[in-house]
């Protein structure tokens, strides 16, 4: 080897061995002294770099043990820092680095209470100075191959809220592969995250640095809701009892040009969510939300959820007693927030331009599900709060659109109540808001409706079930515009009255066939039917009616509530057109009394069927009636004719007919007018009332059978008159007593008035009769058969016929039929000594099912048709039993019964009920009657005999034969 040679390897060698020196041991000693020094002249905690190594050789940087913070609380720190460079940096003109790798790098987070970031305050940065940015500055060029962070740890918190908010995900793993700031350069990106509390993030895609381009996927697992939710407490006062999130999402962002994101396959799920109220009442409680197919479009400004699929969600919601939700005071009482300061004007004579409007983002909901929701809905605003409950709740939703570019789809299908449905489907449009539904309901419980009656009527609701099936077309809502069609009923409609505890009206069923509703506009109905409806109409003994009692005075209106009423109301405004097809009447009844009477008057209507044509307030035509009844079950009425309702002073042609109405029953009206009890006698009545523009054209025919009157009644009322003078005289040969009063006159007169006038014409005609001794006719008859057939034989506190009664009344009807001329009076007859005891018992016995008839209607449970279907429990009988005996007794118990045992302090309440009804008077002649009842309804139904050769006299309290038995008389009268 040459001495030449030998010079260059020395000093090549020499060379290696400082460079190595210099790398090994020199530069990295003299870096993490100045790396120290950097850090303790710039940082504002304690801060140092345990140490630095480089091989020179294979240009590897590694940097152990950086520390930024108090000891034990550094708020960054990492264990190892690895960078590789490579040569080819020097002629590829770019930062090449091979492998960058940090160790278990640890973050601190922190918000202070001012809203400080303490990231900010670690190190004091001497200002930099502002250098303008080339228009064609690109940026560095750097290639990194691969950068790992393994071993992560970022801890945060949050002190601004009123409870601070902190997690920790640890450990945090990431990768990046091909980073680089040369254009359209990608790298492939992955990072795995873990939260303290099971909640985990990946994030998997891809990277560009130049542009800022990225795309990938991004998964958020059980994700606990508690660590962030002070954020919306803040702003909501909603307290958080439970909920976790998961969300995954593919997405696209890039800023090449302006700032595009898209999101696709984005999927959100709740399970489970629940929240409360700061005072502790529930808000919502949900089982699982989860939402899927979702994509978004930042540039767009769209989101388009494909599925929306939520089980069992439930949720209170209330208006208290000052008319507000319980939902808007909550949010009602947040502190409003400051607003923000106004910026400085840029001159005084510079104009503020309003800001340009912004797009609207566009949300589309393809298919929504919600299933099994229940909503707990309270009224307190009325004096007995309201509680309904909605559920199971069911909603379908499709093709949404916020933009309204075209109509959705709803379909609604939810539970009301105990028993009530309603169903809802058909299509909706925001904007013009505008819909078209169709609405079906099922038993919806009327008695919901209680409690807003009862400031203005003494009423209560017993039952009624509320069904429709209708079609709703919403054209607009400014101003409101919208039409109802189809058909709607009502079942078991029971009202009660009360102040006396009685039935006031109620009906089997109500059907409305047709209906037509045109807001603003008209009420159309083709058809009502009223299966079995009742009424009861009482006057009181000062003229007013049950209906006065009824209603509850209102207040008068303040001033203001005047003019908010008249001021909706427009000069040209027509009022609504109401039109009404037809009214069917099936199996009516009705009941009415008269207490200004003396004795009081009480009788009742039944079977009552017919219809009442069109009626119509646009078109005044006469509505045609035809309506057939009966007065206590024998006595046909019918009323015939057409009448306009909506005017009937225009015209009226109605003719009434009455049949065979026992005048036993008229009883306290001819005590009062006329001073004497009916024994006997039944009325036929017809009345033809005209009326042509306010002319009255009436011809009322009476014409009395049989009539014989019985004791006389004080009354200050009654005619000075011969009255049984003049009833014997006007009977015909046939025993009968025919009265034409014609009445005509102009009722636009305020000084016509009908009633005096047939009154007067009665009277005349009575007076003329009383001195016409010509029209006297001659008495009675009386027959019998050599049997002892006149009278029946019942057991005591029985109206059923025995055996033997049958037997003995078979023949009597077989000896009627052969003697036609012959009619049969019935003295229905009862004994208190034999019969109080047991009608007083069978009185306690339906006490008792009413009372619980009364319990089961209020508890919402299904009862029969009658309260005397149903069989009370023995165990109900003694509580109620108490309550009767106070009621009907007017007193308390004696305090010595409270030492008796139950069954005998029971035996002692039960007989002084029985004691005190033992002696009703109406109850005995109640069984009276209903004893003559049977044995008319023998003849009639089994003997074959017609009816109206039967007749009721007023019936008697007798005494009681020896055996126990009680005796009816029966009488024989002629026609």
């Amino acid at each position: 080897m040459s001495k030449g040679l030998k010079r260059a390897l020395g000093a090549l060698l020499t060379v290696l061995a400082l460079y190595a020196v210099l790398g090994f041991l020199i530069l990295p000693g003299v870096g993490l002294r100045i790396a120290n020094q950097q850090l303790a002249n710039y940082a504002t905690v304690p801060a140092s770099l345990q140490r630095l190594e480089f091989n020179p050789f294979s240009l590897e940087l590694t940097l152990w043990g950086l520390n930024i913070g108090q000891p034990g609380k550094e708020q960054v720190a990492f264990e190892r820092l690895y960078v590789n460079l490579q040569i080819d940096s020097l002629w590829t003109h770019a930062l090449h680095l091979a492998d960058i790798q940090l160790d278990k790098p640890n973050t601190e987070v922190t918000f202070s209470k001012d809203g400080t970031l303490n990231l900010t305050q670690l190190f004091k940065l001497p200002p930099s100075q502002p250098t303008p940015a080339a228009p064609d500055s690109k940026p560095f060029p750097v290639r990194i191959d691969q950068i790992t962070l393994a071993g992560g740890r970022l801890h945060f918190q949050d002190l601004r809220p009123s409870e601070p908010i902190e997690f920790t995900y640890t450990p945090m793993d990431l990768a990046l592969k091909n980073l680089s700031t040369l254009p359209d350069d990608n790298a492939d990106m992955t990072l795995a995250a873990i939260g303290a509390d099971g909640g985990r993030i990946d994030w998997k895609g891809h990277l560009s640095l130049v542009p800022v381009t990225s795309a990938g996927s991004l998964k958020v697992t059980d994700n606990r809701m508690k660590a962030w939710w002070p954020y919306v407490r803040d702003a909501l006062p909603l307290e958080l009892e439970d909920g976790v999130v998961n969300l995954s999402s593919d997405y696209t962002f890039s800023l090449a040009k302006g700032t595009e994101l898209q999101l696709s396959n984005a999927a959100v799920s709740v399970a489970p969510f629940a929240m409360k109220a700061p005072d502790g009442r529930p808000l919502v409680r949900l089982e699982r939300l989860d939402v899927s197919e979702t994509s978004l479009d930042l540039a767009k400004q769209q989101v388009v959820v494909g599925k929306i699929r939520s089980n069992k969600l439930e949720t209170w919601a209330a208006r208290e007693q000052d008319g507000q939700l319980d939902w808007q005071k909550l949010f009602a009482s947040q502190p409003a927030k400051p607003a923000p300061k106004e910026a400085p004007a840029a001159s005084d004579s510079a104009k503020a331009e309003p800001p340009a409007p912004s797009k609207p983002w566009q949300v589309l909901l393809k298919d929504v599900q919600l299933r099994d929701y229940r909503v707990h809905l309270a009224d307190r605003v009325p004096k007995t709060a309201v509680a309904l409950e909605l559920g199971p709740l069911n909603l379908d939703l499709e093709n949404f659109d916020s933009l309204n570019q075209s109509p959705f789809t709803l379909k609604l299908d939810t539970g009301l109540g105990k028993q009530g449905k309603i169903l809802a489907s058909g299509d909706v449009n925001l904007s013009p808001i505008s819909a078209r539904l169709k609405v079906n309901t099922q038993d919806i419980d009327l008695r919901v409706a209680q409690a807003y009656v009862e400031p203005f009527m003494r009423l209560e609701v017993r039952s009624g079930m509320l069904g429709s099936d209708l079609a709703v077309n919403l054209k607009s809502t400014d101003p409101l515009a919208f039409s109802v069609t189809g058909k709607a009923q009502v079942d078991q409609l029971h009202t009660l009255d009360t102040l006396k505890s009685r039935d006031f009206v109620k009906w089997q069923k109500l059907t409305v066939d047709g209906l037509n509703y045109q807001h603003g506009d008209s009420l159309s109905i083709d058809k009502v039917n009223l299966l079995q409806p009742y009424a009861r109409f009482m006057i009181n003994d000062d003229r007013t009616t049950n209906i006065d009692d009824l209603l509850i005075p209102q207040p008068p209106a303040s001033k203001s509530d005047e003019k908010a009423t008249a001021q909706p109301a427009a000069s040209n405004s027509k009022p609504l057109g109401i039109h009404v097809g037809g009214i069917a009447i099936n199996d009516g009844s009705a009941n009415f009394a008269d207490f200004s009477l003396t004795p009081h008057f009480a009788t009742a209507i039944q079977q009552l069927n017919g219809q009442i044509g069109t009626i119509d307030n646009r078109q005044p035509k006469p509505a045609g009636v035809d309506i057939k009844g009966k007065v206590d079950r024998y006595a046909p009425v019918t009323i015939k004719g057409a009448l306009t309702p909506f005017d009937p002073m225009t015209s009226l042609d109605i003719a009434t007919s009455f049949k065979r109405v026992e005048l036993t029953t008229l009883t306290p009206y001819s005590g009062k007018f006329a001073g004497f009890r009916i024994r006997k006698g039944r009325l036929n009545l017809d009345l033809h009332y005209l009326i042509t523009k306010g002319q009255l054209k009436a011809e009322n025919k009476v014409l009395v059978e049989q009539l014989q009157l019985g004791e006389k009644v004080d009354s200050p009322d009654a005619v000075d008159l011969p009255i049984k003078l003049a009833v014997a005289l006007l009977k015909d040969s046939d025993g009968n007593i025919s009265i034409e009063l014609p009445v005509s006159g102009d009722l636009n007169n305020p000084q016509f008035s009908v009633m005096p006038i047939v009154w007067q014409t009665l009277r005349n005609l009575i007076v003329r009769a009383a001195t016409a001794p010509f029209k006297f006719i001659g008495g009675l008859i009386s027959g019998g058969d050599a049997q002892d057939l006149s009278n029946v034989s019942f057991a005591p506190g029985s109206s059923e016929l025995s055996g033997g009664a049958q037997a003995s009344l078979t023949k009597l009807a077989a000896a009627l039929k052969e003697r036609p001329n012959l009619r049969l009076e019935i003295e229905g007859t009862a004994a208190q000594g034999s019969d109080g005891a047991l009608i007083a018992q069978q009185r306690l016995d339906r006490e008792y099912q009413d009372t619980y008839y009364k319990m089961l209607q209020r508890r919402g449970d299904k009862v029969p048709a009658q309260a005397s279907m149903i069989q009370v429990p023995d165990s109900e009988k003694a509580p109620m039993l108490e309550g009767i005996y106070r009621t009907l007794l007017k007193q308390q118990p004696p305090a010595e019964w409270a030492k008796l045992g139950r069954d005998e302090r029971t035996a002692k309440l039960q007989a002084g009920v029985i004691t005190a009804w033992s002696g009703n008077e109406l109850l005995l002649r109640k069984l009276g009657q209903d004893r003559a009842s049977s044995i008319k309804d023998f003849l009639v139904d089994k003997g074959q005999l017609a009816d109206d050769r039967v007749y009721f006299i007023d019936a008697n309290l007798g005494e009681a034969q020896k055996d126990g038995s009680v005796v009816t008389p029966l009488h024989l009268d002629s026609e």
